[in-house]
């Protein structure tokens, strides 16, 4: 099966001032989800224990912080600008964050294994 990039159909599964995540769960073992981070907004951050997830920006800049969450105890160990055309390769339970610190929506879409499991 195909879709687009820019619209990967799917479920909407989170809307606030912050952002719009639709879920794309057409596959058994994969999910595709999207995000659209409005300007000067932040995701929550969040480490998925067993789960690798695959980060594609597609439009926009921003940052992207990696790290270790132990309880209320966060480290950030990495964190680099992102901009379209960027992957970035999450590892096993690694903390993540994305940042928009631009003045123009930031859309990235991240494929993972299985159901939603934020730590």
């Amino acid at each position: 099966m195909k879709i687009n990039i820019n619209d990967i159909g799917g479920a909407l599964v989170k809307e606030d001032d912050r952002y719009v995540v639709k879920d794309n769960k057409d596959l058994k073992n994969l999910v595709v989800s999207s995000t659209d981070l409005n300007p000067g907004k932040q995701t929550t951050g969040h480490s998925h224990a067993g789960q690798e997830e695959v980060y594609i920006f597609v439009q926009g800049k921003g940052r992207m912080l990696l790290g270790s969450q132990k309880g209320d105890d966060l480290s950030i160990e990495d964190e680099f600008p992102v901009k379209e055309g960027d992957v970035v390769l999450i590892e096993d339970g690694k903390f993540h964050r994305v940042v928009n610190d631009s003045e123009d929506k930031l859309y990235f879409v991240c494929v993972f294994d299985g159901n939603r499991t934020h730590q």
